[in-house]
């Protein structure tokens, strides 16, 4: 079950309670459920009965109560509980990471967006639009193909352009995307888009000095008002978001050669226990209780990937996908060292290895489509 699944069901008992009157309130139009901020709390939580107990004249426990009995049992749920002054705290079943993985890999480049995520709205440059471009029609997975996008400025924003076109030219075609896979395509207005603090290079400048993939990368990543940060060169090691978010598509690509050159395929699954002794990345030793954190965190992540971007398109905000990738791509690294999908040494593939690639195929279809939304290559090799 999805966060936005999750949403839905939520709404339906809200739904539910007001028809058989035993709330009397407006039924919102979206629910929001995301994860709780502490550890222990389940997997999501939801504020809803807070924002319904001033308008139902009761107290947010009590219509948090009506609520929780009307949601427990649904599918997917296991338990529902209440915290504090009335919080909902959703715990899903035992299933549902495998059904979210399932649910990823059967949409592919769908996942994020309904049928229109996977095109550009823009007009991209000849030479490399995917409808003129062969490339494109030759990959038999989604994931694997190029982020859709031009390899240089759009042809509305010329790279000559001033330094403060420059940002939104980039910001403009990315929400465009972004709107598209939200379900918003063409129904934005002019004045609709975000005020920017200007880029202090036009965009010609910026793609001469960085390269395409940085250049935009770093128009993307601050938040509308806060400065853009342009580096001296472009680093092609860890420390760099970008290449971060691109070399942990090229390692999921990787499995993906490494498994078939091994005989075995993916098949979502359990992906069983972590590897003992692991060392992490900054030096620990990884066991069973910190592993655990590590696999809820990138299941978590690959979920709540669809609401980021509506919320991207609605709040006008690029910069969330973008940190997004960032946190996606910093979560497979950390259950790919204690979660390995391939076998070691003599070891033959097992259940667990195929249930691993099947995870980081998913994980692989989150990265490829936001660095879509972006216009920002995924790169099968780095």
């Amino acid at each position: 079950m999805t966060p936005a699944e999750l949403s839905r069901t939520v709404l339906r008992s809200v739904r539910g309670a007001v028809e058989e009157q035993e709330l009397s309130v407006a039924v919102p139009a979206r629910i929001v459920v995301q994860p709780p901020s502490r550890p222990g709390c389940g997997d999501y939580a939801s504020n809803v009965a807070l924002q319904l107990a001033r308008q139902a004249g009761r107290p947010a426990r009590e219509v948090a109560e009506i609520l929780r009995k009307r949601l427990s049992g649904s599918a997917g749920i296991a338990r529902v509980e209440i915290a504090g002054p009335g919080f909902l705290n959703f715990t899903l079943g035992d299933g549902a990471q495998v059904a979210l993985v399932r649910e990823v890999l059967a949409r592919g480049d769908g996942y994020g967006g309904g049928p229109a995520a996977a095109q550009s709205p823009v007009t991209a440059d000849p030479a490399t639009d995917s409808a003129t471009d062969p490339a494109a029609h030759t990959a038999t997975d989604p994931a694997a193909a190029p982020a859709a996008g031009p390899l240089t400025a759009p042809a509305a924003h010329p790279t000559t352009a001033p330094a403060g076109d420059a940002r939104a030219a980039v910001v403009a075609e990315a929400l465009a995307r972004i709107d598209a896979a939200a379900g918003l395509g063409g129904r934005r207005q002019a004045d609709e888009q975000p005020v920017l603090a200007p880029a202090p290079y036009d965009l010609a400048t910026l793609i001469a000095r960085l390269g395409v993939d940085e250049a935009r990368w770093v128009l993307l990543r601050p938040a509308a008002q806060d400065p853009v940060r342009v580096p001296e060169r472009p680093v092609q090691r860890e420390s760099n978001p970008r290449f971060r978010v691109q070399y942990a598509y090229a390692r999921a690509r990787a499995l993906g050669r490494h498994a078939r050159e091994l005989g075995f395929g993916s098949e979502p699954g359990d992906v069983g226990a972590p590897v003992r002794g692991q060392a992490a990345d900054d030096g620990s030793s990884y066991g069973a209780g910190s592993a655990a954190p590590a696999l809820k965190s990138f299941h978590t992540l690959l979920a709540t990937y669809p609401s980021v971007v509506e919320s991207a398109a609605r709040l006008r905000a690029p910069d969330r996908v973008v940190r997004h990738l960032e946190a996606t791509a910093d979560a497979f690294f950390r259950w790919h060292d204690v979660y390995p999908p391939l076998p070691v040494g003599e070891q033959k593939p097992l259940a667990v290895h195929r249930a691993r690639l099947a995870l980081a195929e998913a994980g692989r279809t989150v990265l490829a489509n936001g660095l879509r939304l972006l216009g920002i290559s995924a790169p099968e090799h780095l």
